[in-house]
């Protein structure tokens, strides 16, 4: 068993609920374990610049309810170049950090990854509302951002039966369209766009028209901001207006932003990030390190953070010449297979959304 002095946490990127219970879970783990914790403030700048602090068992106490991240967050290109690196490392070495635990997105992985290649052993822990981490099933903060949508959408539809109107609901995800996706679904959306299924804006219009001339009063529509994202224009305000003038209906847009980060997080959050950082501990104790805690076939495990930043970049379509030389050709198969996989259950829950939607 590996022997640790103190471990770090800090949290990068967007914040999302459940951060704060993986926070704690961490404390308390390394703390039975007899291992010292130090949050580390405002991510990889705080690592950069000594922005530390102490945790202890009361510490954390109750921020298991809480959204948001009691360590903060922020951008950090400075991390990126030598010179960033080497403060980082000075920080861990003057401080006794002799391991780091990161909770954020890729872009967090990828820092992590940087540290355990410069000799500090690092974890992941997939922290996104938007759950577009392709090797875990699952990210913490997805479920309460689709329960914070489904309130909003609910408020929402309520007025648009009130007076017979149409509100087309724009939510976060980037590049991923998962929460306009099962939120849409939820709330018995007539319409869902999402980047990763190919949208025939004619024929959501002709759901609309239809919907009003069999009676329906109240309508929704719930488009994903990467819509806009992928056409580089306000793809959702733009519908609005060609559906309103397409067929009469009174539509109106609502984007609701950053909204959907925030609130207590769910109880999936608060289970799913307290096992994950439970066992990022553990990993660390077994001697892991280089990996991202995931959901697969339901159970928490264990994956190499270059094979899961691999595999993201092979989904999403971004991969460059060279980036798979390093992955044997079954690694590669296995790659290939869970993106068809995923690919296949959007598209899945995307054509059953049109069977039900009026």
């Amino acid at each position: 068993m590996a022997k640790f002095r103190k471990i770090g946490i800090l949290t990068s990127g967007g914040d999302a609920p459940g951060m704060n219970a993986a926070i704690r879970a961490i404390t308390r783990k390394a703390l039975a374990e007899g291992i010292e914790v130090v949050g580390i403030n405002e991510g990889y700048s705080g690592l950069i610049n000594g922005n530390l602090r102490p945790l202890n068992s009361r510490s954390v106490s109750n921020i298991i309810t809480t959204g948001g991240t009691i360590l903060y967050s922020s951008r950090c290109p400075e991390f990126k170049t030598p010179e960033g690196m080497a403060k980082a490392i000075k920080t861990c070495e003057e401080n006794q950090i002799d391991a780091i635990i990161a909770l954020g997105g890729d872009g967090t992985f990828r820092g992590a990854t940087d540290l355990t290649n410069h000799g500090i052993p690092s974890i992941g822990i997939p922290c996104t509302i938007d759950n577009d981490i392709t090797a875990t099933e699952y990210t913490i903060g997805f479920d309460t951002a689709m329960n914070t949508v489904l309130d909003m959408v609910g408020a929402l539809r309520e007025t648009c039966e009130s007076h017979a109107r149409c509100n087309i609901i724009e939510v976060m995800g980037r590049g991923c369209g998962m929460i306009a996706l099962y939120a849409g679904i939820s709330s018995g959306a007539v319409v869902i766009a999402i980047p990763e299924v190919p949208f025939d804006e004619d024929y959501a219009i002709e759901r609309f028209r239809h919907a009003r001339e069999i009676g329906k009063r109240g309508m929704i529509g719930v488009f994903a901001e990467g819509m806009s994202l992928n056409l580089d224009h306000k793809y959702s305000e733009e519908f609005v207006k060609k559906l309103e003038e397409s067929t009469g209906i009174e539509t109106k847009f609502a984007r609701l932003g950053h909204i959907v980060r925030g609130g207590s997080p769910a109880l999936r959050d608060r289970l799913t990030a307290t096992q994950m950082g439970a066992n990022a501990v553990s990993c660390l104790l077994e001697g892991k390190s280089n990996v991202v805690m995931c959901v697969q076939q339901g159970r928490i495990t264990s994956v190499d953070i270059n094979y899961a930043l691999m595999l993201d970049k092979m989904y999403k379509g971004k991969l460059q010449d060279g980036d798979l030389d390093n992955f044997s050709p079954d690694a590669i198969a296995e790659m290939k297979s869970a993106c068809a996989y995923r690919q296949a259950k959007m598209e899945r829950l995307y054509r059953m959304s049109f069977e039900i939607g009026v």
